[in-house]
C-alpha cells in the first residue's frame, strides 16, 4: 500500500511538471518573436534529450517547425515554411531554456505552437511541454484629421470630417469624439482595407452641424499593442473673412516697404557715384593748374 502511495504521488509530480499555461506573444509583423519554453526542473544531459517545436492547431501534412536531436539541430522533417527561420539559444540550454527564436514573422505564422522536451534513458519520456499562441500586431500611422474650411456663414450647416490611417494590424476601432463635451459620435462611412502584407488601412468621415467652435478628434485604437493615437481639429470662427484681408494688407505693406527699400540703396548709390566724380575732377582741376605754372 505504501508503496502504491508512492508511486501515485511521483505520477501526480510528473504531471505537474509536463503540465504549463498558455502564453500569448505579441509581435509585429516582420519583427522576430521569442516563443518561451523553459524547463525548472533539474539538469538534463543535451545529449539524451530530444526538443520538438511544432504546430499545434493546425492538422497540416508537415507541423514540425524545429527539432533538437541528442543536441543537434535535425531540419529532415522540418516544414519548408520554417526553413532557415528558427533557431534555439544554444548558451540557454543547459539550463533548462529551450525557447525558440523565429525570424521575419508574417501573418501565416499565427498560430499555437506547442513544444516537447523528452529525454532518453532506459525508454523515452516526456519531461516538459509548453503551448504557446503567438498573435500578430503592427502599430497604425500617425492619423490624418481633415476638417472643412469655415467662414462665418456656416454654423449651422452640415459639414463633412476625414480621418485616415494605416498599415497596422489587427482592424483596427475608430472613434470619432466631440472634445466639447467628450461624447462619441458615429460616423458617416468607415472603410477598412487588407493589403497584400497582411495590414490594413482605414478611412472615415464624419457629418456633423457646425458650430462656431468645434473641437472633433478622430482615434484609431489598436486594441492587441493597447495603443490609441488621435488627431484633433478645432477652429474658431472667422468674421467676415477678416483674417484673410489682414494678411493681404499685410503682404502689400511688406511689398511696399521692400520697394522703399531698394529705391533708398540706388539714390544712395547715385549720391556716393556723384561725389566720386566730383573730388576726381576737382583733383584733375588742381594738376592741370600745377603743371601750368610750372
Amino acid at each position: 500500500f505504501f508503496l502504491n502511495l508512492t508511486s501515485l504521488f511521483s505520477s501526480l509530480c510528473f504531471y505537474l511538471v509536463v503540465i504549463t499555461l498558455e502564453e500569448v506573444i505579441v509581435s509585429k509583423l516582420g519583427d522576430n518573436a521569442t516563443l518561451s519554453c523553459i524547463y525548472r526542473g533539474r539538469k538534463l544531459p543535451l545529449e539524451n534529450l530530444r526538443v520538438y517545436w511544432q504546430i499545434a492547431d493546425d492538422q497540416e501534412e508537415c507541423s514540425v517547425v524545429h527539432a533538437l536531436i541528442s543536441g543537434q539541430d535535425n531540419e529532415s522533417e522540418q516544414c519548408i515554411h520554417f526553413k532557415n527561420r528558427t533557431q534555439l539559444f544554444w548558451d540557454r540550454l543547459e539550463n533548462g531554456d529551450f525557447s525558440l527564436l523565429l525570424l521575419n514573422v508574417s501573418q501565416s505564422d499565427k498560430h499555437t505552437y506547442k513544444c516537447v522536451v523528452m529525454q532518453k534513458t532506459e525508454y523515452t519520456k516526456m519531461v516538459h511541454q509548453a503551448e504557446v499562441v503567438l498573435n500578430f500586431a503592427a502599430s497604425y500611422s500617425q492619423p490624418i484629421l481633415s476638417g472643412p474650411i469655415r467662414n462665418s456663414d456656416s454654423t449651422g450647416e452640415e459639414v463633412t470630417f476625414s480621418c485616415r490611417s494605416g498599415n497596422g494590424y489587427p482592424e483596427p476601432n475608430v472613434y470619432w469624439i466631440n472634445k466639447t463635451d467628450n461624447s462619441h459620435l458615429p460616423p458617416s462611412e468607415l472603410k477598412i482595407t487588407p493589403h497584400d502584407d497582411g495590414t490594413y488601412s482605414v478611412f472615415s468621415t464624419l457629418k456633423v452641424k457646425a458650430t462656431s467652435n468645434m473641437q472633433i478628434e478622430c482615434s484609431v485604437e489598436n486594441k492587441i499593442l493597447q495603443e490609441n493615437l488621435s488627431a484633433n481639429y478645432t477652429q474658431q470662427k472667422q468674421n467676415n473673412g477678416s483674417s484673410i484681408e489682414s494678411h493681404k494688407n499685410l503682404e502689400k505693406n511688406g511689398r511696399g516697404a521692400q520697394a522703399a527699400g531698394i529705391i533708398s540703396v540706388v539714390i544712395l548709390i547715385g549720391l556716393l557715384v556723384g561725389l566720386t566724380c566730383w573730388l576726381w575732377r576737382r583733383r584733375s582741376s588742381k594738376l592741370v593748374s600745377y603743371t601750368g605754372n610750372e
